[in-house]
């Protein structure tokens, strides 16, 4: 272990000795061998891992500014059973993978409608993030998305996919109280609240003019 005041070294590289694909149902695993360089300008053995291959994902938190409403949705999560928690059906935000030739700004507009039954008319960026960068590619690009709450809610999702997905209005109140009782408990909304808590003031200026 180096001291505090000696400077450290910056390590950069990555040494991939074999790179294998072990899965391709659902999800698609891939098994690597890599060495990588270490603070103290040495190597590290060989390392085994295996990584999900998700790709890049779009989600958005629906708001009308206007209602100061939000929009969840509620589905069933396959991790959230399998870990054993006591109600898999999780409230998110909208979100999707990015197929080959999509932005991810289309992304989340197809799926608002899709997953909410919503229709997204603008567009404010919240943040850009690895969601399990241990063992998976997924990289997130987070959105707000201003939305017309009126009259929405409701069983939504594509059949052909089986979704089965639930809709809700939230005043932003109601949402935020549930960010704090722990109702919320996937990183996706929870930062999508919280930023939500703290920039849905200037947000509804902007939007609104």
């Amino acid at each position: 272990m180096t001291s505090n005041d000696q400077k450290t070294r910056k390590p950069t590289a990555v040494t991939t000795e074999s790179d294998k694909k072990i899965s391709d149902g659902y999800l698609e695993i891939r098994r690597y061998q890599v060495s990588h360089e270490k603070y103290d300008g040495n190597q590290t053995p060989i390392l085994c891992r295996e990584v999900m291959d998700r790709g890049s994902v779009g989600a958005v938190i629906p708001f009308d500014p206007i209602r100061q409403e939000v929009i969840l949705i509620e589905q069933f999560r396959i991790g959230a059973w399998a870990a054993g928690w006591p109600q898999p059906w999780l409230l998110e935000c909208v979100a999707g993978i990015v197929e080959e030739g999509e932005t991810v700004e289309e992304v989340v507009c197809r799926e608002a409608r899709e997953e909410a039954g919503c229709k997204i008319f603008q567009l404010e960026p919240i943040a850009h993030y690895f969601s399990t960068p241990g063992a998976c590619t997924e990289f997130v690009s987070l959105f707000c998305g201003r939305v017309d709450s009126t009259g929405l809610g409701g069983i939504h999702g594509l059949e052909t996919e089986h979704e089965d997905i639930c809709a809700t209005v939230w005043p932003l109140a109601d949402a935020l109280s549930a960010l704090q009782n722990g109702s919320i408990c996937n990183s996706m909304t929870l930062i999508a609240l919280q930023w939500l808590s703290g920039q849905h003031g200037r947000i509804t200026q902007e939007w609104l003019g």
